[in-house]
């Protein structure tokens, strides 16, 4: 829980997505002094391209928090805002920027990360979906002191989560955030105090999860049915993983890996009613799939429509 004392401390928050916004809410609920939010842009989404706020943003509304989004951040202008605001700390949660030393070194108490990982494993902008591709046993969150590099700061303290082998990204980043923030709120009394040691990061163990980007999707069916259906949980909600059929995305929700291997690599094909493709190993049951323009369906509903599967 949080101390009176750390209650009071000037908190700057920094952060975008919905992982972001778990962790500013159990900051405020918590009675954190939040003296502001700072989040990205807002940006064109969706067929109409209306301008959406990050649900940060959208937060920040709610709860009566001022809220800037500056297009840069690194700049002389947010470095006066910074003056005027002079936090005594800045928590960092998925903001999607990489901070100058001069905002690093603003703070008395230093700019403090949570991180969707157990680091060194996974530093970089997609831990989540690097943990369920590469099928880890285990993932967490890890609170840190940011330096210069890409989450190579000293770790003040960690929390780890089991992973059953069906998550998707999207209901692994709620997951976490709920982790995140508990963590938090246990640990920056103790931070501030000097009570939790830190400790530097192993980096001869670390690895790197770079950007996700919307080819990143992309279903290689020369790859074993077990990559395929990670990926295929991986990818959502964003870019979601699509294979293409006669020059045509087609998006794949969910997936089963059957116990046998009649198809060949590619190869479509039709098992209990549903459109199956051989892989490397074994073929692959699609669950939901959903045409360019089309609604996401089941598999079996897909092949009504699907007559030349």
């Amino acid at each position: 829980m949080l101390s009176k004392n750390t209650k009071s401390i000037r908190t700057l928050f920094m952060g975008s997505p919905e992982y972001a916004a778990i962790i500013l809410e159990a900051l405020h609920a918590y009675g954190q002094n939040v003296i502001g939010i700072v989040t990205q842009p807002d940006k064109r989404v969706g067929r109409g391209r209306k301008f959406k706020s990050p649900p940060v943003k959208e937060l920040a509304d709610k709860i009566g928090i001022e809220c800037w989004q500056p297009n840069k951040i690194n700049t002389n202008e947010f470095m006066d805002q910074l003056e005027t605001l002079n936090p005594e700390i800045i928590i960092v949660a998925a903001y999607g920027k990489i901070l100058s030393s001069s905002i690093l070194d603003f703070p008395k108490y230093g700019c403090v990360n949570i991180h969707a990982s157990i680091l060194p494993r996974w530093r970089g902008a997609s831990p989540i979906q690097a943990a369920i591709l590469h099928g880890d046993s285990y993932t967490g969150v890890t609170i840190m002191k940011m330096d210069e590099g890409i989450d190579t700061g000293d770790i003040i303290s960690t929390s780890r989560v089991l992973l059953e082998g069906n998550e998707t990204a999207d209901d692994l980043t709620i997951q976490l955030a709920d982790v995140g923030a508990e963590l938090l709120t246990d640990t920056i009394s103790g931070y501030i105090s000097g009570k939790i040691p830190l400790t530097k990061q192993d980096d001869e163990n670390a690895t790197y999860a770079g950007l996700i980007k919307k080819d990143n999707g992309l279903i290689s069916f020369d790859k074993t049915a077990e990559h395929i259906e990670r990926k295929i949980r991986a990818m959502q909600p964003w870019p979601t993983a699509f294979f293409d059929w006669d020059g045509k995305n087609v998006k794949v929700f969910s997936a089963e890996i059957l116990d046998c291997q009649t198809l060949n690599i590619g190869e479509r094909g039709k098992i209990r009613k549903h459109p199956c493709v051989g892989t490397k190993t074994n073929d692959l049951m699609l669950l939901e799939l959903q045409m360019p323009g089309k609604k996401k369906v089941s598999g079996k509903v897909f092949l009504n429509g699907a007559r030349d599967w």
